[in-house]
């Protein structure tokens, strides 16, 4: 029987070197160069059973060579990886027919299962919808951590389809971005983006919002007017912290997802739903399931591809980057060019960012504006972080001499923020839930962090059934990323 083939195109040879031992001892032949001309060659030539291409190599930009790959040889399967870990790259190589794409440093184990299942998947016909037009310059997301690269993957495989989203995530991680980003490189790209906040629609008011109303249907309704899903017709219509929609929305919405269909507030005439719904929420919705404050089968239907975004002290690595890119943008916008220290840099590092990507953009915005110095330091990070409030942290507790907080200690002080900050009591009934999660989640992604991502060692370290952790990082939505090579 004859082995498969793989060609490898990467100008780095290290990479060709470690890619050629894994694949031949898992019983593939391998040919492999550093450019994209000789690549070429050996595709026309009929030789081959899959490629792996690096998007950066002396010749041609290995995403150009895609299209004309497919062109002469649409069964081949073509596998992208790239050190330019952005969403567009993703994308790119989605959209442009590779089979899966690939950030530099990737995990071996991963590369492998990837080309294993490439070689055997059966082969589909031909698709290739047209790109987006956007440039590299403006990039709807900004990240090259683990947990965006996932991200990044997810978006660029539902570009080619139209299935209804979940985003969860807390305030200012970015939730709309996503979602805007789902609908710019989507089929969909074409109609329009219509966003809704659940929270900021007085209830008595959102069934008019969502599906619109006809003259007459009450009292000051002197026109009829269309609603949210009239004018997202053949777009996407994006439900923002749909978990505060009240309970008779949320049946109506639930019918109009199962019928297609809806009438206006006081209309007879059903109308199409021809719309993609993404809909994005801060709170736990399961929880609220179980407290019978949303309906289990609308989430069901609602939560078909989620996707959970990362608070910014999750992803500490992305920090700078995120940075530089608000004081640009403060630029562009005319304030002030400014730029930051390393020390500014490790700073920034180290706070908590309790309101996310949001907190640091304000921040930047606010430096460019009125820090006098061209290029910021560490003391007037340090400054603008400094809080206030007399709170006992790590750094205040070893400043008093009484050495690091416990675990005990700061979750004891979690509970009392939180309890304060909601000393009035009303519309607080799931405190149990949110603080077991806020402690379960973290144990959980570190303890997959410190294992490489290995389930049966996490498993073991934290006592739990094999199973069990399955099941938590699911109903937690926990990225698994696997050891990087």
């Amino acid at each position: 029987m004859t082995l498969p083939t793989v060609l490898i195109a990467d100008d780095d040879r290290s990479i060709r070197t470690v890619l050629t031992q894994a694949l031949g001892r898992s019983g593939y032949q391998v040919r492999s160069t550093g450019n994209a001309a000789t690549l070429w060659r050996w595709v026309e030539d009929g030789e081959g059973d899959l490629v792996i291409t690096d998007v950066v190599m002396p010749d041609e930009n290995g995403l150009d060579l895609i299209p004309r790959i497919k062109r002469i040889r649409p069964e081949l399967r073509i596998v992208v990886m790239s050190a330019q870990s952005t969403l567009m790259t993703a994308v790119k190589a989605t959209q442009r027919g590779a089979f899966e794409y690939l950030p530099k440093p990737f995990d071996l184990r991963e590369l492998l299962s990837v080309v294993g299942r490439a070689l055997a998947a059966p082969s589909e016909p031909t698709f290739s919808p047209a790109e987006p037009k956007d440039t590299e310059e403006r990039l709807p997301l900004i990240g090259r951590s683990p947990a965006m690269q996932e991200i990044y993957r997810t978006i660029a495989r539902l570009t080619t389809a139209d299935l209804t989203v979940m985003i969860n995530g807390e305030s200012g991680t970015g939730k709309e971005l996503v979602a805007r980003a789902l609908h710019d490189y989507g089929k969909r790209r074409g109609g329009s983006f219509v966003a809704i906040n659940m929270a900021a629609i007085p209830r008595e008011l959102i069934e008019s919002e969502l599906f619109g109303h006809e003259r007459g249907a009450f009292t000051g309704a002197t026109n009829r007017s269309q609603g949210r899903f009239e004018q997202a017709n053949g777009g996407t219509l994006f439900l923002d912290e749909i978990g505060d929609m009240p309970p008779e929305a949320q049946t109506r919405l639930l019918r109009v997802l199962q019928e297609g269909e809806f009438t206006s507030v006081g209309g007879r005439q059903p109308i199409k739903a021809n719309v993609r719904i993404i809909a994005a929420t801060h709170r736990d919705l399961r929880t609220a399931i179980r407290q019978g404050q949303f309906r289990e089968d609308l989430f069901y239907r609602l939560n078909v591809v989620p996707i959970r975004l990362p608070p910014l002290r999750e992803r500490v690595e992305d920090t700078a980057l995120l940075a530089r890119h608000f004081l640009e943008r403060a630029r562009e916008d005319g304030l002030p060019a400014k730029s930051l220290d390393q020390g500014a840099v490790d700073r920034l590092k180290q706070h908590g960012w309790p309101g996310n990507v949001r907190e640091l953009e304000n921040l930047m915005r606010r430096l460019a504006a009125l820090c006098p110095d061209e290029v910021i330091g560490a003391e007037v990070i340090e400054a603008e972080l400094a809080d206030p409030l007399p709170m006992a942290g790590p750094a205040a507790s070893a400043a008093q001499g009484n050495g690091p907080e416990t675990l005990s200690s700061a979750v004891e002080r979690h509970i009392k923020d939180f309890l304060a900050a909601h000393n009035d009591g009303m519309g607080v009934t799931d405190v149990y839930d949110k603080i077991i999660a806020e402690v379960e989640r973290p144990l959980i992604r570190l303890t997959l962090a410190a294992t490489r991502g290995n389930q049966i060692k996490a498993a073991s370290m934290l006592g739990l059934n094999r199973n069990t952790l399955r099941k938590k990082i699911r109903d937690l939505e926990i990225p698994v990323v696997r050891g990087l090579m």
